[in-house]
C-alpha cells in the first residue's frame, strides 16, 4: 500500500552490530565473512583505500570478494589509474561486474577524451547508457545519436550536451526541435531544464525564459495579465501555453475558459497544442468533455501518453467508433502493445467486424495477463494454468547453485544489498533458456527468495512451473486470516505477490514496510480499530503482524467500497478516497475503470493484482477461472458505499 505510487525495496544497511547479533554461533564462513565485506563496503563509502585493501585480503574465498576488488578498482580508477582492470575483466567475463565496471572505465576514457582506448573497449560492453552512447559518439563523430535522445525529453548528461553543441554547430538542430523539447520538458515539470534547451533557441524567438517558476505557481495570474506584445513571438506564445498547461493540471475547465479568451492569438498547430494539453488533464479526470477538447487538438502532433489518455475518454463515454479512431492514431509501437489491440478489438466487435476482433484477440491470446487473460475470454477460454514442466534434474539445479552471479546475489541479499543483489541476479539470467531458468528459480524457492523465484518463472517461453510463478509462502498464516474474514485467497495473495513479492523487509520510498506494504500511519490507525493491544511500529515488518494488519484493511476497503475487489485494490494503493472519485455516475465495466484509473502505476497495480488473483485461485482450486467475472461491474458512483471516507 503507497498512496505516493512509487514503491521500492529498502536499500538501508545493517550495522555491524546488528549483523553480529543476528548470526548464531557456528555461523557458516561465508556468513562469518560477510563482516570483512560490510568493513569493505564502508571502507570504499569512505575513501579509506588502505582499509579496503585489507578487507579485499580478507574475504580470499568469500563469494563477495569480487565486489571487494571492484571497489578497490574504482577508487584507483577515481585516482586516474586504471591498473588491474584488464586483469579483474579478464578473471570476470560476462559477469555483471565486468560490465559494470567496463562502463565506469568507458566513462574514464570519455572524460579524457582517450578515444583510442575508448574505441578499443566499447565492444565488450553489452548495455551501453545514454552517456557511453554519447561518448561513441563523439568518439566517432556521429552527431545524430544524440537526437533521439534530445528528441524524448530525458535528462542529457554532459557528454550528451557536448555533442548536441557539435550538432548545433554543424546547423543540425533545428529551432521547431528544440522547441518541442522545451514542451516535453515543460509537461514533465522540469522547468529548470527546459530553460536550458532554450538556450539553444536564436535570439529572434523571443524567448528569455524569465519568470517560468513564477507562471508554474500562479499560472492563472499570468493568463490574466499578458503583457503587450507577447503574441508577437513565438517565445511569449509558448510562455503562454505553459500557463495554459500547467493552470489544465489542476483546473482544466478553468483554463479552457481563459485560453478560449485568447486561442485566436495563436497560429493554428500552437491552438491545438493548447487544446491537446487541456484535452489529457480533462481526460485523466474524466471529464465529459474531454472528447470535444480532443477534436480541437487535431492540428498537433499528440505525445503517446495524450493519444492513449483520448482512447480511455472514449472507453469510458462508450463511444467505441472514437475508441477505433484513437488507436488508428496511435504509433505502431503504441498501438502494438497489448492493451490497445484488446481495446481495438472490442471497438472492432461493436462495430460487427466479428472477424477483424477475432484477429486481435488471437495475437494477444496466452499471454499470462491482464489483456491476454481478457483477449482468451473473448475467444471462448477460460484461464488455467498451463501444465507443469518436468522437475529440474539434479545436474541441473547443479549447475544453478554453481553460478557465481546467483551466489553473489545470495550474499547481497543476507548483507541487506537487496538492490544489488537483484541487478546480479538479472544479470546472470541473461541467456538462459526454459530449463535453466526453471532450474534458477528452484534454487530460489529453495532459499526462500521469493521474489526471484517469481522473477525468474516468469521468463519461461514454453516450459513453466506456475507454483514458482505464483509463490504462495506463509500459506498458513495467510489464507487462515484470509479465511477468518472471508477474503478471497487468490486475491490476498494477488494483491501481496504485487505489492511486495514476499519481500519481508521490503520498504518504499515513502516508508510504506513489509509484505503487504503498510504505510505507518494506516498502521497504527488498523490496530486500534482491531484492538491489537500489543502493536508497536517496529512489528510492521513482522510476517503476523503485518499480515494481520494487511489483510483486516483490505477487509475494511472491500466493505466501505460495494464490496469490489477492483475498487478495493485501486484503494489500497492509491487510498479510498481515489478510488471512490474514480468511479462514474452510470455503471462502468471493470476492465474500463481499470483501464481509466489516473495514476499510471495504479493503473498497473490493479490490473496486474486482478490477474494475479486469477492464477491463484486456479492453482489453489485445480479449476478454469474467469478474470471477466472477477472484474464485474462497478456501480455508478455512490452505491455501496459505507464509511469509505473514514478510512486513511
Amino acid at each position: 500500500m503507497n498512496y505516493k505510487r512509487n514503491p521500492l525495496v529498502r536499500r538501508g544497511a545493517l550495522t555491524l552490530l546488528a549483523l553480529l547479533a543476528a548470526l548464531p554461533a557456528m555461523a557458516a564462513p561465508a556468513e562469518r565473512g560477510d563482516l570483512a565485506f560490510l568493513n569493505a563496503r564502508d571502507a570504499f563509502r569512505n575513501g579509506e583505500r588502505v582499509r579496503l585493501a585489507r578487507q579485499v585480503d580478507a574475504l580470499q574465498g568469500h563469494p563477495l570478494q569480487a565486489w571487494a576488488e571492484y571497489w578497490s578498482l574504482r577508487l584507483k580508477l577515481d585516482d586516474g589509474d586504471a591498473g588491474g582492470i584488464a586483469d579483474y575483466l579478464a578473471r570476470h567475463p560476462n559477469a555483471y561486474l565486468a560490465e559494470k565496471l567496463r562502463g565506469d572505465w568507458l566513462r574514464a576514457l570519455g572524460k579524457k577524451a582517450d578515444w583510442d582506448g575508448f574505441r578499443r573497449e566499447l565492444p565488450a560492453l553489452a548495455l551501453p547508457d545514454a552517456e557511453i552512447s554519447c561518448y561513441a559518439g563523439l568518439a566517432s563523430g556521429q552527431t545524430e545519436i544524440v537526437r533521439p535522445l534530445w528528441s524524448s525529453g530525458q535528462d542529457l548528461p554532459q557528454a550528451c550536451e557536448q555533442l548536441v553543441d557539435q550538432l548545433v554547430a554543424a546547423g543540425g538542430l533545428g529551432v521547431e526541435e528544440v522547441w518541442q523539447r522545451v514542451r516535453r520538458l515543460f509537461e514533465a515539470k522540469r522547468v529548470g531544464a527546459a530553460r536550458t534547451a532554450a538556450a539553444y533557441l536564436p535570439a529572434g524567438e523571443g524567448w528569455d525564459g524569465r519568470g517560468l517558476e513564477s507562471i508554474a505557481q500562479a499560472p492563472a495570474r499570468h493568463l490574466d495579465k499578458l503583457p503587450v506584445g507577447w503574441d508577437a513571438r513565438r517565445g511569449g506564445r509558448e510562455t503562454a501555453l505553459f500557463a495554459v498547461q500547467r493552470l489544465a493540471r489542476s483546473e482544466p475547465q478553468d483554463a479552457v475558459k481563459r485560453f478560449i479568451r485568447i486561442e485566436d492569438r495563436f497560429p493554428a498547430e500552437e491552438r491545438a497544442y493548447g487544446w491537446g494539453q487541456i484535452a489529457m488533464q480533462a481526460a485523466q479526470r474524466h471529464l465529459p468533455e474531454a472528447l470535444a477538447w480532443y477534436d480541437k487538438a487535431a492540428a498537433t502532433k499528440l505525445s503517446e501518453d495524450q493519444l492513449a489518455w483520448q482512447a480511455r475518454a472514449a472507453l469510458r463515454a462508450g463511444d467505441w467508433a472514437a475508441v477505433l479512431r484513437s488507436v488508428a492514431a496511435m504509433p505502431p509501437p503504441l498501438a502494438a502493445q497489448p492493451d490497445w489491440i484488446y481495446w481495438q478489438g472490442r471497438a472492432l466487435a461493436a462495430a460487427g467486424r466479428g472477424d477483424e476482433a477475432r484477429t486481435n484477440y488471437l495475437r494477444i491470446s496466452g499471454q499470462p495477463n491482464f489483456y491476454g487473460n481478457l483477449a482468451d475470454e473473448e475467444l471462448g477460454r477460460h484461464i488455467e494454468v498451463p501444465a507443469r514442466a518436468a522437475p529440474p534434474s539434479a545436474d541441473e539445479l547443479a549447475v544453478a547453485a554453481a553460478n557465481p552471479g546467483f551466489q553473489r546475489a545470495l550474499a547481497l541479499f543476507r548483507t541487506d544489498m537487496r538492490i544489488e543483489g537483484v541487478r546480479e541476479w538479472v544479470w546472470s539470467l541473461r541467456g538462459m533458456d526454459d530449463r535453466a531458468l526453471l532450474a534458477a528459480a528452484e534454487f530460489a524457492h529453495r532459499h526462500e527468495v521469493w521474489d526471484r523465484a517469481i522473477n525468474t518463472a516468469d521468463r519461461t517461453l514454453k516450459q513453466h512451473n506456475y507454483s514458482l510463478r505464483y509463490v504462495a509462502p506463509f500459506s498458513d498464516q495467510v489464507r487462515a486470516k484470509a479465511d477468518r474474514l472471508a477474503l478471497d485467497n487468490g486475491w490476498v495473495y494477488g494483491l501481496m505477490r504485487q505489492e511486495s513479492r514476499f519481500v519481508m523487509n521490503a520498504k518504499s520510498s515513502v516508508g510504506a514496510k513489509g509484505l503487504m506494504q503498510l504505510m505507518p500511519a494506516t498502521a497504527k490507525w488498523v490496530a486500534k480499530k482491531i484492538n491489537l493491544t500489543d502493536f508497536h511500529p517496529n512489528r510492521v515488518t513482522e510476517m503476523d503482524t503485518n499480515v494481520t494488519l494487511g489483510t483486516h484493511y483490505m477487509k475494511m476497503v472491500l466493505d466501505s467500497l460495494d464490496n469490489h475487489p477492483v475498487l478495493a485494490s485501486a484503494a489500497y494503493n492509491a487510498g479510498p478516497g481515489r478510488a471512490r472519485r474514480w468511479r462514474a455516475d452510470q455503471p462502468l465495466e471493470g476492465a474500463i475503470y481499470a483501464e481509466t484509473i489516473p495514476f499510471s502505476e495504479t493503473r498497473d497495480y490493479v490490473k496486474k493484482v486482478m490477474s494475479n488473483a486469477v492464477y491463484y485461485t486456479a492453482l489453489f482450486e485445480g479449476r478454469p477461472q474467469s478474470l471477466k467475472v472477477r472484474l464485474g461491474t462497478i456501480r455508478a458512483r455512490g452505491q455501496g458505499e459505507n464509511g469509505v471516507e473514514q478510512l486513511p
